[in-house]
């Protein structure tokens, strides 16, 4: 069957966030805090270690009174803040309008990059006639990321954890996505980095591809990789199932 909707994940497929790093200087400069060149990279240990950033790299461990916020931290904005800047307090940074200045932080425009070839396969499907949307575990809207990169005019639905109350891999926001992109699953794949939440998708019907969540220049070519604007254009993706 070709390929008639493709679903994107969004952090660490269509797009990653800037290094821990770089999030804990931005937002530190945002408040005019400065701190000392080794108490900056101990605060970054920590904080990576914590899996505080958004996007970042997972927590070494989750702290048991955090746990219950945590495994639903997607379902709404006020429990992925809660989550994320729970994480963030459990190191003890010397500013305390840091903690909501990195949450802040992480949801601006600029602390994200798509991937290199993010923007030519979403052009090439779209070339081809095929619908394409963003299904993503996430507990605020991305949408502005996409356009100040350009890319929202490629993207037909969002669908977003945080919006219907559910986090993937519950079938149910797969089912919606292909529902508003108007194809029936079987001729929709889903692409994420997430083996276990992305793979959702297969419950409804939809092939699924997966991608390394890697730094952007580390994956230059991760999407392109999978083949999927030559597999649309094997055969026509017109309108309907």
């Amino acid at each position: 069957m070709p390929i008639r909707g493709v679903l994107f994940d969004f952090s660490g497929t269509l797009f990653r966030i800037e290094s821990v790093a770089a999030w804990l200087r931005a937002a530190l400069d945002a408040r005019g805090t400065t701190v000392a060149p080794e108490d900056f990279e101990r605060h970054v240990r920590l904080l990576t270690a914590s899996g505080a950033l958004p996007g970042g790299p997972a927590p070494l461990e989750v702290p048991p009174d955090l746990a219950a916020v945590w495994a639903a931290r997607d379902r709404s904005a006020r429990l992925h803040r809660e989550a994320y800047t729970g994480a963030a307090r459990r190191v003890a940074l010397p500013d305390p309008g840091l903690y909501d200045a990195l949450y802040e932080r992480h949801m601006d425009p600029a602390a994200w990059q798509p991937y290199p070839d993010a923007a030519e396969v979403l052009r090439g499907l779209r070339h081809h006639g095929v619908a394409i949307g963003v299904v993503s575990n996430i507990g605020w809207d991305l949408r502005p990321v996409f356009r100040a990169h350009g890319l929202d005019e490629l993207v037909d639905a969002y669908v977003l954890s945080c919006e219907h109350g559910v986090q993937k891999p519950d079938p149910r926001l797969f089912r919606t996505a292909c529902g508003l992109l108007g194809h029936d699953p079987t001729g929709v794949v889903m692409v994420g980095d997430d083996r276990h939440a992305d793979a959702g998708a297969s419950a409804v019907g939809c092939e699924v591809r997966f991608v390394d969540h890697l730094p952007v220049a580390e994956r230059p070519d991760g999407l392109l990789a999978l083949r999927l604007v030559e597999r649309a254009g094997e055969a026509p993706a017109g309108p309907g199932a």
